[in-house]
């Protein structure tokens, strides 16, 4: 059976890869993934699958009993798209304007639809069942992992498999880790009140410019001066506002950023600590401040017996070169509730470009699309060890 079904899902390849690139041409928004949602509600109507719509909000769960007795295992693939312009020159570019598959969801959904396809025509002798999680809003907190497990997705549910196609890693290889995975993902905007003035005159101002920019240098001292330097952790300000005109201080600054952490000790001391640099800087000129910290997805931290099966047994699966476990990566995921809920893990296939490879959420970012078949069967594969475990 297991050789049918790998030789199966790669005859699906050219299926695969149509049903990817008319995903990345139509992209939909977190939140807002209604068509992509019906469109994988369609598939498996058409295989005769059972399924449920609306799982969450835009969640779609499939369910494939198998002939045999055996465990039940969820296996996920999100399927949004992110807020960016699509700048490649290919003939499945992206027709909605500002929206594009730029993290490689397109692929995921393809693989495990390909993937149920090829699972339903050896149902009979298929051991326990296999729930295909179809996760609407991975890219935006607080998420959609989160509301369907709220809707009872795991329940009867023994284990649960996810994977990311990995641009920066080769086609052939899997990458996982045997604990902390991907880091907890928090998010803070920081708005200075100072004192508008002409810029000929500064002594007359309380400048937000010059306490913001203070502060984007003093934030960095907290991971480098106050956490334990064993602890990996990152504050990055991605956004800095002020001011409309050349010769005016302006009167506010806001700045906008994220944290990402292992720890909830960490996470609470970098939040502590933030605080008292603001509430100085702020001090010290006369200014004020407001300062909100945004909590977003847990660190996600995969079991450690179910890690090593990933590794141990993807080595059988045609097409993987090598499998081997990797330092924790500071790229946050919501695929971590899941593993709060029930063992499992994450892994990373490899699906770097030959040339022209841009990273994860470049408005040119694109996949090696021989990872495709890989991402199925080694899903199948994780179902299939964790059955005989």
């Amino acid at each position: 059976m297991r050789e049918a079904v790998m030789e199966k899902i790669g005859q699906l390849y050219e299926e695969m890869v149509a049903i990817r690139r008319h995903l990345h041409q139509h992209p939909e928004l977190s939140f807002h993934e209604t068509k992509t949602a019906q469109y994988i509600a369609d598939y498996y109507e058409t295989l005769g699958i059972p399924y449920e719509k609306h799982v969450g909000g835009n969640g779609v769960v499939a369910t494939l009993v198998g002939g045999q007795p055996g465990k039940t295992v969820a296996l996920r693939a999100d399927f949004d798209a992110l807020p960016i312009q699509d700048e490649k020159d290919v003939p499945y570019k992206s027709t909605v304007d500002g929206v594009m598959h730029a993290c490689g969801h397109d692929g995921h959904t393809a693989a495990l639809l390909c993937l149920a396809k090829a699972l339903q025509a050896h149902q009979a002798k298929l051991p326990g069942t296999v729930v295909f999680l179809h996760q609407h809003a991975e890219e935006l907190a607080p998420g959609g992992a989160k509301p369907m497990i709220e809707a009872g997705v795991l329940e009867n549910v023994d284990a649960v498999f996810g994977t990311h196609l990995w641009i920066d890693a080769p086609v052939g290889t899997v990458q996982t880790a045997t604990s902390e995975f991907f880091a907890g993902a928090d998010a803070f905007d920081i708005t200075i009140q100072g004192q508008g003035g002409h810029g000929a005159q500064p002594h007359q101002t309380k400048d937000s410019i010059l306490i913001a920019s203070q502060l984007v240098t003093s934030l960095q001292q907290i991971v480098s001066r106050s956490l334990d330097p064993l602890h990996p952790a990152v504050i990055s300000v991605g956004t800095f506002h002020a001011g409309e005109a050349f010769n005016v201080i302006a009167d506010q600054a806001t700045l906008k950023g994220t944290v990402r952490t292992y720890s909830t000790c960490d996470q609470d001391s970098i939040k502590r600590a933030m605080e008292s640099h603001i509430k100085g800087a702020c001090m010290s000129h006369g200014a004020t401040y407001t300062f909100n910290y945004h909590k977003g997805y847990p660190p996600l931290v995969n079991h450690k017996e179910e890690a090593e099966l990933v590794i141990q047994s993807v080595m059988e699966v045609p097409g993987v070169q090598y499998a081997y476990y990797i330092d924790p990566v500071m790229t946050g995921e919501d695929f971590a509730y899941y593993m709060l809920e029930r063992p499992g893990a994450f892994y990373l296939t490899g699906a770097q470009k030959e040339e022209h490879n841009y990273p994860h959420h470049h408005p040119k970012f694109d996949f090696n699309e021989r990872a495709l078949p890989i991402c199925a069967k080694t899903l199948f594969q994780c179902y299939l060890a964790y059955q005989q475990k």
